[in-house]
């Protein structure tokens, strides 16, 4: 009897320890002779993992997510950042911007922002606004506001804004990037599909990315779920605090596939004040063209590892030059700051202020060599050029650039890519389409924008130009008709 009690006893105890164990408690694993094993309740972190909810933080940064409704005329139909990688903003324009791109000039987009200050300066995505003929901006409580543009700086994709005749408004807190970790919560506010104030969340995915929209790319990656529509909007931390602007997503349908990016709220600190006083950003510039060490150009080079920025062209005259940095070097420090990849030096380099000396260190045929560089200020340049001929075509080209060719998966850089078309014009209507790659011009290759233009206005007294067209992974004929006249 007392045998059989005991085991019914110790049958109770184990039971109740898997019970404890399938709760996610743990228990003592130490069992001595006939002692029963005494479950051990773990003790729960002051601050859990995983948040209860998001309903506090939610209601805390509402008033200061706005959304922005703009009427704009539609130039460049979802051409920016090269496929897959898309803006959110610029996919929610619907079926005609990439099908039939001649037939509305205008239309109407919704996308998001947030509040940076009390008197109605606002932080979004430059191509929420660009080339927007109207722009207004609703609070969460109802409040509508007339908006202009203050600022924009599309090498970054930011644009700074300011509501008119807005007071009292609720900014939100700018925290710090640069203190995120992988695997952090974030939650992203904004109005995907013009569903306002939606609010999703997520972890950070990655740090630094870079996808080729740009020069500059740094993205935070996200898998808090973000649609066309969230562009603009800020992307927080579990304090409430702005981390990022939520910008593009990776995506082959134009939904949500689970991996978003957002500009760093680090970046976006350094560029505001300029935005504000200027309208535009003032970057340095250091005068090299540079290229990504990789392990055969390392073993030719004689170096050790893949780390530096290998420096492929110097430009006459100019800051490098002048300090007498060569072709061939590999700069590994630049004005005290590690270069680890070729993708930290534009960065770097572009928020040095105009005019100071600094410290650069190269690498060369396997010598330290010190130099000291005086940098010069960036020209602003634009970078399509339009083509002008005696019978206007009605679309823009620009020159093939190592970041678009490795977006479009070209295998060169020859040719000329087709970044807008105007509505109703002769390339609408040959259904030439931006993000178009023009190879030949009656049958002759073209070699770049100026080789382009001299091919069209050769063939002015022509009917119709031939052009062969690379579209994806086909290639197709278009002959345009110019207008007369």
């Amino acid at each position: 009897m007392e045998t059989k009690k005991r085991i019914r006893k110790t049958l109770m105890a184990l039971i109740m320890a898997a019970a404890l164990v399938a709760a996610g408690y743990g228990i003592s694993p130490a069992v001595k002779g006939n002692d029963i094993p005494v479950p051990e309740v773990a003790k729960i972190s002051e601050t859990p993992m995983v948040p209860a909810n998001f309903s506090d933080l939610a209601e805390k940064v509402r008033p200061g997510v706005v959304n922005i409704q703009v009427v704009k005329t539609v130039k460049n139909a979802g051409y920016g950042v090269p496929f897959p990688f898309r803006t959110p903003f610029g996919d929610f324009f619907g079926p005609f911007s990439d099908e039939n791109p001649h037939r509305i000039p205008e239309q109407q987009g919704v996308g998001s922002g947030f509040v940076i200050s009390s008197d109605g300066y606002i932080l979004t995505n430059n191509h929420v606004i660009n080339d927007a003929t109207q722009i207004k901006i609703k609070l969460s409580d109802g409040k509508e506001y007339d908006a202009k543009v203050v600022g924009r700086d599309p090498k970054t994709d930011l644009a700074l804004l300011k509501a008119e005749r807005a007071s009292n408004l609720r900014p939100l807190q700018l925290g710090d990037s640069d203190s995120l970790k992988v695997g952090n919560w974030v939650v992203a506010i904004g109005s995907p599909f013009g569903l306002e104030q939606t609010v999703t969340a997520g972890i950070v995915s990655a740090k630094g990315r870079v996808i080729g929209s740009g020069p500059y790319d740094n993205f935070i990656q996200t898998d808090a779920s973000i649609n066309p529509g969230n562009s603009g909007g800020p992307l927080l931390n579990t304090e409430g605090q702005v981390v990022g602007i939520n910008t593009a997503i990776f995506s082959q349908s134009g939904g949500n596939v689970g991996i978003g990016f957002a500009i760093p709220v680090n970046m976006a600190k350094e560029i505001v004040p300029q935005l504000e006083e200027n309208g535009h950003v003032t970057r340095g510039w250091l005068g090299v063209g540079i290229q990504k060490i990789t392990p055969e150009l390392a073993k030719s080079f004689g170096l050790k590892d893949e780390k530096g920025a290998l420096v492929s062209q110097v430009v006459k005259g100019g800051p490098a030059d002048k300090a007498g940095i060569e072709t061939g070097d590999v700069i590994v420090e630049f004005d005290g700051k590690k270069v680890s990849d070729m993708n930290d030096l534009p960065r770097v380099v572009a928020s040095t202020p105009v005019g100071k000396t600094v410290a650069v260190k190269v690498l060369r045929g396997g010598n330290w060599v010190d130099r000291e560089v005086k940098i010069a200020e960036m020209e602003q340049k634009e970078e399509v050029a339009n083509v002008s001929t005696r019978k206007p075509l009605g679309m823009t080209v620009q020159n093939i650039t190592p970041q678009i060719a490795k977006g479009l998966g070209l295998k060169s850089e020859a040719g000329v890519v087709v970044a807008s078309v105007v509505p109703g014009s002769p390339a609408a209507e040959a259904d030439i389409r931006s993000g178009d790659v023009i190879q030949q011009v009656n049958k002759k290759p073209v070699k770049d924008v100026e080789d382009f233009k001299t091919k069209i206005e050769n063939s002015k007294d022509q009917e119709s130009i031939l052009l062969l067209i690379q579209r994806g992974d086909s290639t197709l004929f278009a002959a345009l008709t110019p207008k007369k006249g």
